[in-house]
């Protein structure tokens, strides 16, 4: 049995979007997994991985903490002796991968988006560009989760070895099946992500402050951990009945039964957004942001809308769009995103081509 170490940054992450590969992988292969521990960790070891507890500053810029976690990488490569490397996010990809071509060990990486330090150029850029370059160099394979990722890493001369283009995460059509669309008697939004400035969150609650009072058949909810500086507001804005916060949810499947269509105002840097992945297959319209990772799974006007990012105006515009369809084309749009995600998303397509490249690996091993 071959050796795999997945590297990561977060627990929820690796669950939700690799379990269905971690339980193909455990069949054939002893899996070790290093991250930060957390609530799904256990999950992850009852499928059958080794946890090795690994702490990740996961936005940081701290060199002195980032140079201990090459150290600490390289550690655990030299107790395991793993055949192959699987690096996921930003810190994992780059010290996993500095640390995997210091030791020899093969790597495939993914790219689940480049993050706000190259998004933002300036210097922060051109030093994430040159740890990409040095990190990814001898990566046998590097999957990107969109077409721009993809272009700019390659224009940039970042790689030149193989790559591929993989629809993002994939998404489990099985546990987000199809859901009967609600009655319009009350139309729920959702949004559903951390509450941050990137995520869009300042237009969400503008759009609903106007939408609510124009038209009070509507309910604005919120799904996702809340950052301090938007505490207040969201209690305030509670208390005035124009949005209603939930919190972090585990099943979000609960909130999509009642949704009409999901709101992703984000100008974050995404590789795919997962949040618009499972709204489409649970067949909820979408609302979301002109921008990569997100423009994928929707075609204006068929399975939802495209807003001008960080632009409140539009987006209720477009809020208002969708409010004037009737039922039935509400719902019609909502079957129309659940045949694209079954067609291009469907999580199997990622899975197949992992196995291509380990199969390719393993061939060359033994």
């Amino acid at each position: 049995m071959a050796k795999i170490l997945i590297l990561a940054n977060n627990d929820v992450g690796l669950y939700k979007f690799r379990k269905e590969l971690i339980k193909e992988l455990v069949k054939e292969n002893e899996v070790y997994i290093s991250l930060p521990n957390g609530e799904f960790i256990s999950e992850l070891i009852e499928l059958g991985c080794t946890f090795i507890d690994t702490a990740i500053n996961r936005r940081g810029t701290n060199p002195i903490t980032d140079l201990k976690l090459i150290l600490n990488y390289r550690r655990i490569i030299k107790d395991i002796k793993p055949d192959l490397v699987l690096t996921y996010t930003i810190k994992p990809n780059v010290y996993g991968g500095l640390a995997c071509r210091m030791s020899g060990i093969t790597t495939i990486a993914n790219i689940t988006g480049l993050g706000s330090a190259v998004e933002n150029g300036g210097i922060l850029q051109k030093i994430t560009l040159f740890l990409y370059k040095v990190s990814l160099k001898k990566a046998k394979c590097v999957f990107f989760q969109n077409k721009e990722n993809q272009e700019f890493i390659l224009k940039k001369k970042i790689i030149s070895g193989n790559h591929r283009l993989i629809p993002g995460s994939g998404v489990n059509l099985d546990y987000y099946s199809l859901l009967d669309y609600p009655s319009d008697k009350t139309i729920n939004f959702l949004f559903i992500a951390r509450v941050m400035k990137e995520k869009g969150i300042d237009q969400y609650l503008e759009a609903a402050d106007y939408i609510r009072g124009k038209y009070p058949n509507t309910v604005f909810h919120i799904l996702g951990f809340c950052e301090d500086a938007y505490e207040d507001k969201l209690i305030e804005m509670q208390a005035k009945g124009i949005i209603k916060y939930h919190g972090m949810q585990s099943d979000v499947r609960e909130f999509h039964k009642i949704s009409h269509c999901t709101i992703h105002p984000t100008y974050y840097p995404e590789g795919m957004s997962n949040v618009l992945l499972e709204s489409a297959a649970c067949g909820r319209p979408i609302i979301t942001t002109n921008r990569s990772g997100c423009r994928e799974i929707v075609v204006d006007s068929m399975n939802g809308y495209i807003m001008k990012e960080r632009n409140s105006q539009n987006l209720i515009n477009k809020i208002e769009r969708f409010l004037d369809l009737d039922h039935e084309s509400k719902r019609q749009m909502g079957l129309a995103g659940r045949k694209k995600v079954e067609n291009e998303f469907d999580r199997s397509i990622v899975i197949e081509a992992y196995y291509s490249e380990i199969k390719k690996i393993k061939d060359e091993l033994y």
